[in-house]
């Protein structure tokens, strides 16, 4: 399904193939030999997405732009099941594997691989050939690369990176955080109430 949000409707190659169960909306670029399998999800939330050539997205992957953050995803990259993308760069023959997290402002440099259930947080870099293993947590600038049983010092590098400012424009010490977060990404989701679906 393809829709039109804030004005803007995909742009899709003629040889891209989207299964009718995904959905593409807003502001988004499909380069050519492109496959979306079902129920991808492709949503140019204010900012616009990129996808290269030969771009393969997986079922039930989320790929999500923002004004503050766009995404643009490089040539013969594989995004697997369930990964998901919010207003990063991924470089060219990058593979994300099933279940990955990539965050706002992360940039993925060519033929990175970020293994299964791996996260990439926010404002992170990878240097080109980078390897996460399979659960781990990439984090900062210069990256570290930390498993998941080490959450103090994954914590200590998340911290500085202030996720609710950079991400929300709200200061973590707000002692009503949640509400004011809640509140204020829920009106700007609700501009899709204007969606109109174009196929």
């Amino acid at each position: 399904m393809e829709f039109e949000h804030l004005g803007a409707r995909p742009r899709i190659h003629r040889d891209a193939v989207v299964a009718q169960t995904a959905v593409v909306s807003g502001d988004v670029t499909i380069g050519a030999d492109c496959q979306l399998l079902h129920g991808a999800v492709v949503t140019a939330e204010g900012g616009p997405i990129t996808l290269g050539e030969n771009v393969i997205v997986m079922e039930n992957a989320v790929i999500r732009g923002s004004a503050a953050n766009p995404v643009h995803i490089g040539d013969h990259t594989l995004v697997g099941p369930g990964a998901t993308i919010s207003g990063a760069t991924v470089g060219e023959e990058v593979f994300l594997a099933t279940g990955t997290r990539v965050f706002n402002g992360a940039r993925i440099g060519d033929r990175c691989e970020v293994r299964i259930n791996s996260v990439v947080h926010l404002r992170t870099v990878l240097a080109p050939d980078t390897v996460v293993p399979i659960g781990w947590v990439a984090v900062g600038d210069p990256v570290q690369l930390l498993s998941p049983d080490r959450h103090d010092e994954i914590w200590a590098a998340q911290k500085e990176l202030d996720f609710p400012g950079y991400v929300f424009g709200i200061d973590r010490d707000t002692p009503d955080l949640m509400v004011q977060l809640t509140e204020r990404y829920g009106r700007s989701l609700a501009r899709h109430a204007t969606d109109h679906q174009i196929r």
